[in-house]
């Protein structure tokens, strides 16, 4: 696996992010995908960056578990827009702690829907050359389209300044805050909210990336002395 670039300063990141956006795919469908890996990341200061990947079967459920740590000192600074310099690293020791390779990846934070049109979902995606969504907690780029109905199952687009679709506002449940959707890489809008949609989901988050938030966390406690 290639490592991934850590940028002197912003320039460059920002150099880079428009260079990758290049190369991001959004067509493609994930039907026949059944492994995927649902990533997220802890994090307090004063302690290491832990990341988990949590490969999932979309029929048989949680397989494993992968960890990657990151010490503070070594991480590019928390900056909106950056993040995936500062995570990426940590998911891709989780990813190569995996037995088996996923099929596709599902993230906590941004595909498309970013200022430069790279976000860490498309950001590792095209990194990886795999299948990539987004599923963020709130919206860093863009506007929605029209106010989002309180049921279930309801999606509106994402917008960018100048109209062009870059995901979906998506309530997963009747009375929680939506979850915001774009495509990573080779991965189509409609599609990502579609495969999104038919992710069991027992409470706000899709059971995938609830799980890896929960493990996320408890590595964390573990890393306490």
């Amino acid at each position: 696996m290639a490592p991934f670039p850590k940028p002197k300063d912003l320039q460059t990141a920002m150099a880079l992010q428009r260079s990758l956006a290049e190369r991001v795919v959004l067509e493609g469908s994930l039907e026949g995908v059944r492994r995927i890996a649902a990533l997220d990341a802890s994090h307090r200061r004063g302690k290491p960056l832990v990341a988990v990947a949590v490969l999932y079967h979309l029929e048989k459920g949680l397989l494993c578990v992968g960890l990657g740590v990151v010490p503070e000192e070594a991480l590019f600074p928390y900056i909106p827009g950056f993040l995936s310099f500062r995570e990426a690293p940590a998911y891709l020791q989780a990813l190569e702690a995996l037995p088996e390779p996923p099929e596709a990846l599902l993230v906590d934070g941004q595909g498309i829907a970013h200022p430069r049109g790279l976000g860490i979902a498309s950001h590792l995606g095209v990194h990886l050359d795999l299948p990539s969504i987004g599923v963020a907690k709130s919206l860093l780029y863009g506007r929605l389209e029209a106010p989002l109905p309180l049921e279930a199952g309801s999606a509106v687009r994402i917008l960018s300044p100048e109209g062009r679709p870059l995901g979906y506002a998506y309530r997963s449940r009747k009375g929680v805050k939506p979850l915001f959707i774009s495509p990573g890489h080779r991965v189509g809008l409609e599609e990502a909210l579609a495969f999104v949609k038919h992710l069991p989901t027992r409470f706000r988050l899709p059971e995938p990336l609830r799980l890896a938030h929960l493990e996320a966390g408890k590595a964390l406690r573990q890393l306490d002395p």
